[in-house]
């Protein structure tokens, strides 16, 4: 008895060293993430690899159709190459040891030809250059590399809010609400209107979710005329953002409209006669501030889109859109009298676009004609109509493939050239350029060499300059005449350097999409250390669109984001073109329209099964997700949504609701909102907030305090309703940080990669570790 006590005292005594000893050991052997390994890991983000990568052919501008000069990136610095189409060579654009020698004089300090601090040259003649140094301009004679200074005054410098007139000598202004214009070479200011007012201004650029002081209007080809709006915000809903600082906070409140309100901004279109000051406006019904390619009806420089002038100026084309997007009407108007005729319309179950990258609608004014995009067939393409009777004359593309964006329309040889996408072999996100005739005959592929394409073409459409790369081959650059013909060699980007310290390809792979069927297309990063036998969580990078996706881009980077970079920490890291997002068929665009919650979510999850099956060492009963804006909206979705699949989200900046993000976003993608009798809505299925019950692994949240594009009010519904629910989580919030961190936004990765290192792997990250110092 005493035996049996003694042995099983000794047998339990055996069994608890033996347990402790078992957690020592996998303490121990447990994979350590050290402040050398986030070291490494840096290692491979674009502000260090960038520097390994020449030869690529960068800042290029033509003059006239004869002289194209680039820069070409060296191990030193640059060089300024020039390339004559004449005689279809390539030099030195000038001597760069005489030009260092002569700035150092001028500027009174030491100039390596090699580094030479100017980014660009325009040739003013055969022997003259011109660039800019500090804001200055001078001007170098290449027979004697005389420098001189061009004098301008400063009332020809236009400031970041004025609009210039194709003439270049006015430019237009808003000031106290009111449309004005400068002469750029007098600086007299002449005001244009006069009764704008607060809520009721001209030009006003404001798109709630975007804002600025420059004017958003269309020039006439002759500078005499401006079409542009005055836009009606009164009674529009405000938003509001508050600083963080030691007083009293500012207070920043602007016209903001969101899904369902009933009153949005309306836009009352007029045309102004510049010489007389006469306002015309025209006799249609005011339009909803929407536009047929993006969710505002400015670009970045403030042109009005859905917008086109007769080449005289006496007629002035325009697309009204529907609130909801589903109806798209081209219609004219007399200039100088303001009546407008409707002369055609397209209605469609979703969402009408004109287009990818641009809008793609030209009206033809000399041949009575227009052209019109349409995915009526499914697909995006051009079609040619008669303008004065709306008939249908001929569909001048086709086929299983998109037209992405139409560049030029060659009114006299009948003659479009335009990018498009799905055409050639290979990864249908690849864009090449084309022309075709107006009846649809003789299409051709202006650059066959397989890739992405980004061109540079002469001012008179004479010769292309071609820069093709996919995600494994860096860019060629290579001179072509517009049959596709190539004529030069340019640059061949040497990358020996960046595979010589690290640089790991990306694997550009496909999948099939939730239906079993449709091809979907993405890229994987693993650790440069990557082996089958090990196991690797996953880490999943989504922006779901719907205007964009997590890749889109297949061209050439030496680092794209941080994947590679958090990949080393010991990850498998996925991002895939899910449906739902753009550069395919309509179909596959429309998959989850009016279910924003999908999220193309069930893509991205059977794509890293099937991405499993074939690297047995990705670990998917360890699952991570990350994305900001639309992608912070997604990741919280899917750890929600998903909670079997996913283990641990980083959400920054979500519109987590998109009732609380701007009105144009959420009403074309997910309809207009609706209540039903019981008090619920068509939108309550794509709100985080109510699936926050499902929460079972990790998530951090973050939020800029001054979002004034997706308000932090998003994110905020998420943690008040996780409180509610007594759901752990993490929360980040960035003191007066706008949609981006600014100098927080290396903060921000670092605590992602504490977040997945700590969550998935098990072990703390180093403490502290700053990639600011790096």
């Amino acid at each position: 008895m005493k035996i049996l006590k003694n042995t099983t005292g000794n047998v339990t005594l055996s069994i608890v060293s033996a347990l402790l000893m078992i957690g020592c050991t996998e303490t121990q052997t447990k994979e350590a993430i050290t402040t050398a390994d986030y070291q490494d890991a840096a290692k491979h983000l674009s502000s260090n690899l960038n520097q390994y990568v020449y030869g690529s052919a960068e800042r290029g501008l033509w003059t006239g159709d004869s002289i194209y000069t680039y820069q070409k990136k060296t191990k030193s610095g640059k060089e300024f190459i020039t390339v004559n189409t004449n005689t279809s060579e390539k030099q030195a654009a000038f001597d760069h040891q005489k030009l260092a020698e002569a700035l150092a004089g001028v500027l009174e300090v030491d100039v390596k030809p090699e580094l030479l601090p100017f980014y660009g040259i325009a040739h003013t003649s055969h022997n003259t250059i011109e660039f800019s140094i500090d804001g200055k301009t001078y001007s170098c004679n290449l027979d004697d590399y005389s420098i001189s200074t061009v004098e301008a005054s400063n009332n020809a410098r236009p400031n970041r809010n004025e609009y210039v007139a194709p003439n270049g000598k006015i430019a237009a202004f808003i000031s106290d609400h009111n449309l004005w214009v400068r002469n750029l070479e007098t600086g007299v200011k002449t005001q244009l209107t006069s009764d704008g007012k607060q809520d009721y201004g001209y030009a006003t650029n404001n798109a709630g979710w975007i804002k600025n002081d420059r004017p958003v209007l269309k020039w006439s080809p002759d500078s005499d005329k401006i079409a542009t709006f005055q836009q009606d915000a009164r009674g529009v809903g405000e938003m509001y953002l508050t600083s963080t600082k030691v007083g009293h906070p500012d207070l920043e409140a602007w016209k903001y409209e969101l899904p369902g309100d009933s009153i949005v901004f309306m836009l009352e279109r007029v045309i102004i006669d510049i010489p007389t000051r006469k306002i015309t406006r025209l006799k249609t019904n005011a339009d909803y501030q929407r536009s047929t390619i993006t969710d505002h009806v400015a670009d970045w420089s403030g042109e009005l889109l859905d917008a086109e002038w007769s080449k005289d100026g006496s007629k002035f084309a325009f697309v009204s859109s529907s609130r909801d997007h589903k109806i798209a009407e081209l219609k004219i108007a007399d200039a100088k009298t303001g009546s407008v005729t409707s002369i055609f319309k397209e209605e469609v179950d979703t969402y009408f676009e004109s287009g990818v990258d641009e809008v793609n609608w030209h009206v033809l004014f000399d041949s009575n004609e227009f052209i019109w995009y349409s995915e009526r067939d499914n697909w995006g393409h051009l079609y040619l109509y008669n303008l004065q009777t709306g008939e249908l004359k001929n569909q001048i593309t086709k086929g299983d493939w998109q037209v992405r964006a139409v560049l030029k329309v060659d009114t006299e040889a009948r003659k479009l050239y335009f990018t498009a996408g799905g055409k050639e072999e290979g990864n249908p996100y690849h864009d090449y350029l084309y022309s075709i005739n107006f009846d649809g005959s003789d299409l051709i592929c202006l650059t066959p060499d397989k890739g992405t394409h980004r061109t540079q073409i002469s001012p008179s459409w004479e010769y292309i300059v071609d820069t093709y790369s996919s995600t494994t081959n860096a860019p060629v650059t290579v001179l072509r005449n517009m049959k596709g013909e190539k004529i030069l060699d340019l640059e061949v980007t040497d990358i020996s350097e960046l595979k010589a310290n690290g640089w790991q390809e990306p694997i550009e792979f496909t999948t099939k999409a939730r239906d079993g069927e449709t091809d979907l297309y993405g890229i994987m990063y693993v650790p440069s250390s990557y082996k089958d036998s090990e196991s690797y969580p996953v880490l999943n990078y989504i922006y779901p669109g719907p205007q964009s996706g997590s890749v889109g881009n297949y061209s050439f980077r030496a680092a794209r984001s941080d994947f590679q970079a958090i990949a080393e920490l010991g990850f498998v890291v996925v991002a895939v073109d899910a449906m739902g997002t753009p550069g395919r068929s309509k179909s596959f665009h429309d998959a989850y329209y009016g279910n924003m919650g999908d999220n193309g979510l069930p893509d991205n999850i059977t794509t890293i099964k099937q991405l499993a099956e074939k690297y047995p060492a990705m670990d998917t009963t360890r699952v991570g997700i990350w994305g900001h804006s639309g992608g912070g909206f997604a990741s919280t979705d899917a750890v929600l949504r998903y909670p079997d699949f996913y283990d641990v989200a980083v959400s920054s900046s979500g519109n987590h609701d998109n009732r609380n993000y701007e009105a144009d976003w959420g009403e074309k993608w997910h309809g207009l909102l609706k209540t039903n009798p019981d008090g619920t809505t068509n939108y309550d299925s794509q709100a985080n907030q109510l699936l926050v019950e499902n929460l079972k692994g990790k998530l951090l949240l973050a939020h800029g305090t001054m979002d004034n594009n997706v308000p932090p009010s998003n994110t905020l519904l998420v943690v008040e309703a996780l409180i509610k629910a007594n759901k752990d989580f993490d929360l980040i919030m960035y003191p007066n940080k706008r949609h981006g961190y600014g100098d927080m936004t290396k903060y921000m990765m670092r605590k992602r990669w504490d977040y997945f290192v700590k969550h998935l792997k098990g072990v703390e990250p180093p403490k502290e570790f700053s990639l600011d110092e790096l």
